[in-house]
């Protein structure tokens, strides 16, 4: 019996669109092999995939300047922004072959089209968006991408923002319509409902508390059953943590030597919703600016519009605060009991390092509600307080490693993948782009876990994602085709008489 027919037990840890993407990965590939899945809470995709948790931003860097930073020749490094937007062009051939093969129905209700726009003031930051797009023109996957710093036109794109603005102001904005809004909570729910129907166990209330890897790389998994109040062990060949903030403590329960020299810190953030429907549908797009000077890429202010809860919604945020829980409903004691005597170095150099960070966060914690309205009137001028709630969104956990070009101590913004030697364990950590480029990352998880089945998994992966192994950016003719059906599939239209369910 060859590899690939052999039984495995698969157990994925948190129940957010990571483990969702995961699983159904897996089933596609290998129909036969078991999947239990752990959710410490009462049901899926509720709190870092959950849509009142995160941006839902379908990140393929049309509107995020923080993608193609500067260099100091004056040039800018489109690379991130190119390899992010491949990236994103994977997970929604995945959605669109999910949804042809009829496992996914109704994709409106969890993916929306919506422009993506950049926004930026002043002389100098005009002439960046200049640079940035005529860096990014010939590049097919950002085709359709305009930009603009007449008045009028800036009336078109975002009339809400150019309220209270008078002609003359060095203003400047790029738009693109493929643009997207997610609802990652939905996605989660929707996927882990298609995996219940194909035998997935779903274990809710069910908190992973301990492991131990036995002679053979099996792991036990010790898991603490809340309705009964029980302890369980649970046999696994592969286990994935995908539990969002809390990856990192129970990566370090492990003991792998990979978990060794990671830290983490935790950042909270907070968004302004406002709450007049004729506000809210004045306004029809996901509008980024400039990070201010010391903030982390994840708090670069932006306006979204948002689909929630069965109806559109108006965002402006983040705005990042400090809590040492690694989850919203985790323990102030997460971010203290996370450091250990193996990466305490690394978290004190992290410590010394990033003092603008500490500063940053400190001012934002400090933020008075009108010192927030003030910033929301840097996008919408005429914006009143008794329009707007906060809202508390999710917690992230931004990773902190040793790296040979910056030393020790080093804080990561972005998505980090870590596996053990022996591709038995492997854990998604960090925050931005996450969600969206859930489907690439989980297809290097099994690359690297699973070596000796993965070359008879490719023909299959071809079929669920018809670019696999060709850089889109490359081929402009493929990646047309591609679109066109993928948009087609997952019905992203402009239209304002989509469904509007979540």
């Amino acid at each position: 019996m060859s590899q690939i027919e052999d039984k495995k037990d698969i157990i994925l840890i948190g129940s957010g669109v990571m483990s969702a993407t995961l699983g159904t990965i897996i089933k596609q590939l290998n129909p036969g092999w078991n999947i239990k899945v752990f959710e410490k809470l009462e049901s899926s995709g509720q709190e870092s995939s959950d849509a009142w948790n995160n941006a839902g931003t379908g990140h393929s860097a049309l509107c995020e300047l923080n993608y193609t930073p500067e260099q100091a020749d004056g040039s800018l490094d489109i690379s991130k922004a190119v390899k992010i937007n491949e990236q994103f062009q994977i997970s929604k051939q995945f959605w669109a072959y999910l949804v042809d093969q009829g496992m996914l129905e109704t994709p409106e209700k969890f993916i929306k089209q919506v422009p993506h726009l950049s926004f930026v003031e002043g002389k100098k930051n005009v002439e960046f968006l200049n640079k940035r797009i005529d860096s990014l023109k010939d590049n097919p996957l950002f085709e359709g991408m305009e930009f603009s710093d007449d008045y009028e036109t800036l009336k078109e794109w975002i009339p809400l923002m150019m309220e209270g603005r008078e002609p003359g102001q060095e203003i400047g904005a790029t738009k693109i319509d493929t643009g997207t809004d997610v609802n990652f909570g939905a996605l989660s729910r929707k996927l882990f409902s298609l995996l219940e129907e194909q035998d997935v166990e779903m274990n809710y209330n069910h908190s992973v508390e301990d492991f131990k890897q036995l002679e053979n790389d099996k792991w036990q998994v010790t898991v603490k059953n809340h309705y009964t109040g029980k302890t369980e062990y649970h046999m696994s060949d592969f286990v994935f943590i995908g539990a969002g903030g809390n990856s990192l403590p129970l990566l370090q329960k492990t003991g792998i030597e990979e978990s060794k020299n990671v830290g983490g810190f935790p950042v909270s953030g907070m968004f302004l919703a406002c709450t007049d429907e004729e506000i809210i549908n004045k306004h029809n797009a996901k509008v980024y600016g400039k990070a201010k000077v010391g903030a982390p890429p994840m708090s670069v202010p932006h306006l979204d519009t948002r689909y929630i809860d069965g109806k559109r919604s108006l965002l402006f945020g983040p705005f990042a605060g400090f809590s040492p829980k690694f989850l919203k409903t985790g323990s102030y004691m997460d971010l203290i009991n996370s450091v250990k005597p193996y990466n305490v170095l690394t978290m004190l150099s992290a410590g010394a390092k990033e003092l603008g960070l500490t500063k940053y966060l400190i001012q934002q914690v400090l933020l008075s509600d009108e010192e927030r309205m003030n910033d929301l009137r840097e996008f919408i001028p005429n914006a009143k307080s008794e329009d707007w709630e906060l809202v508390v969104a999710g917690q992230r956990v931004q990773v902190i490693k040793d790296t040979d070009d910056k030393g020790k101590g080093t804080l990561q913004f972005g998505t980090e993948v870590i596996t053990s030697s022996n591709g038995t364990v492997a854990a998604l950590l960090g925050a931005s782009p996450g969600a969206s480029v859930a489907v690439e990352v989980m297809l290097d998880i099994l690359q690297r876990c699973f070596p000796a089945e993965y070359p008879q998994w490719e023909d299959k992966i071809k079929e669920m994602v018809p670019s696999y192994g060709i850089k889109l950016s490359e081929h402009p003719e493929i990646f047309e085709e591609i679109h066109e059906n993928t948009s087609k599939s997952l019905r992203l239209s402009t239209g304002e008489d989509s469904v509007l369910l979540s």
